[in-house]
């Protein structure tokens, strides 16, 4: 089949600006109770294990079920309707979420940060991989993953001055209607971009199997969503309790506990666009670089996240710093594993592939990692010195291991399909 040519570039910057904005208002919904943990924990009562489960579980049970549905949805229907509707959706269920007068309403209201992820992000990585080329797909989508660090950013900074300035219900309520009101944007400022049909490295799956077993068959992929789930769920973990870490263990204000939580964030959210830039710049002379640079920033961020952790408030001034660059590093596998995922799944699973990725963060990193994190620190009060959710975070961190192991295998995988002569789409 003949190729059109990818959009104009000021339209694929557009979109690819819209798309960004939506997902940082998306993750600044997701990220915000980790900066109202403790005024939700002290109005309802609640454990750590039950603040856990308030913040993750309405999110994780509810991108269990819609989350593959929806990436399908994104492979065969108009993509930018979807992701207008989802996020304004998303939005909306977000702000019903400050007339909350139980733990179990709030929790239920957080379904609104799955419905928009789990039909705004897989559509979203979708698009992008048919404005640029894979060349420059990395950067790209390093662009696109600077929402979730920008989000971060807001949540931490902003969202801490929101909540103590006008309370936790008057933030939930800003958050979701602005992102209500930008998803209307984007239905009216971007077009839907074609579809390209360029053969793909896992182009050879049957057609006749499922899109998710088409998707698990192809070993680059596996082990990609694989190295994923681990690192979500060690990432996840760290960001939704470093927050009242730095207030219970280094003794600092909620504000200036979201001052340093909003540095980490800045430096996550300038990783994500270097570290794409990178593997596009290293991956054209070794594509083994895809997945190196991943190797290299998780490879680097697990001992500084183990160091910081081991200082505690005698070296104020350090941990600041180790977590600052934690951060950093720690972002450093994301644009490079969307984009080789996209570029090793056919065009026409795309949407299910990403889905599958972003179903593990949700139900593992943002379900099961904050809870297993809570159940760890309550479990380990009055066996260790000090305060629990040290140790119970340093052994969340020690699943970045598996990640690691997982990337080495994607990235043997990846040299033997470039071997057998496939093609990268």
């Amino acid at each position: 089949m003949t190729e059109s040519p990818y959009p104009a570039a000021t339209r694929a910057r557009l979109t690819l600006l819209m798309l960004a904005s939506l997902s940082a208002l998306a993750f600044m919904d997701r990220q915000i109770l980790a900066v109202l943990l403790v005024p939700v924990k002290a109005e309802f009562g609640l454990s750590d294990l039950q603040v856990g489960l308030v913040t993750g579980l309405g999110f994780a049970l509810s991108f269990g079920l819609i989350g593959v549905p929806l990436g399908r949805l994104a492979d065969r229907h108009d993509r930018r309707r979807l992701v207008a509707w989802t996020r304004g959706l998303g939005g909306a269920l977000t702000a019903l979420g400050a007339l909350a007068g139980s733990a179990g309403a709030l929790a239920a209201s957080r379904m609104g940060g799955a419905v928009s992820d789990a039909g705004g992000g897989p559509a979203s990585m979708s698009m992008i991989a048919d404005l640029y080329p894979p060349q420059q797909r990395s950067a790209a989508i390093g662009v696109f993953a600077m929402g979730a660090s920008a989000g971060s950013l807001l949540a931490l900074v902003l969202g801490a001055w929101l909540a103590q300035a006008h309370g936790w219900r008057w933030t939930l309520a800003l958050i979701g209607l602005t992102s209500v009101l930008a998803a209307l944007l984007l239905r009216l400022l971007v077009r839907e971009p074609l579809r390209r049909g360029m053969p793909a490295l896992a182009g050879s799956a049957a057609p006749h199997r499922g899109a998710v077993r088409a998707v698990w068959d192809d070993p680059v992929a596996r082990w990609l969503i694989v190295a994923a789930t681990f690192a979500l769920l060690a990432g996840y973990s760290f960001g939704v309790w470093n927050f009242a870490y730095l207030m219970r263990v280094l003794g600092l204000s909620s504000q200036q506990a979201g001052g340093v939580a909003g540095l980490s964030a800045l430096a996550s959210l300038l990783a994500t666009p270097f570290s794409g830039a990178l593997t596009d710049r290293l991956a054209r002379r070794e594509p083994r670089w895809q997945m190196g640079v991943p190797i290299v920033g998780v490879g680097i961020a697990l001992p500084l996240g183990w160091v910081y952790l081991a200082l505690g408030a005698g070296h104020l001034q350090a941990s600041i710093l180790l977590t600052i660059a934690f951060a950093f590093f720690i972002a450093f596998w994301i644009a490079p594993t969307y984009a080789a995922l996209s570029m090793v799944v056919p065009p026409e699973r795309r949407g299910v592939a990403h889905s599958m990725v972003m179903l593990v963060g949700a139900v593992g990193g943002s379900g099961i990692g904050p809870v297993l994190c809570g159940a760890l620190s309550d479990a380990l009060a009055g066996h260790v010195s000090g305060d629990p959710l040290r140790p119970a975070l340093a052994l969340m961190l020690a699943l970045l291991l598996g990640a690691l192991a997982a990337l080495a295998v994607a990235m043997r995988a990846h040299g033997r399909a470039r071997a057998a002569g496939l093609r990268l789409g």
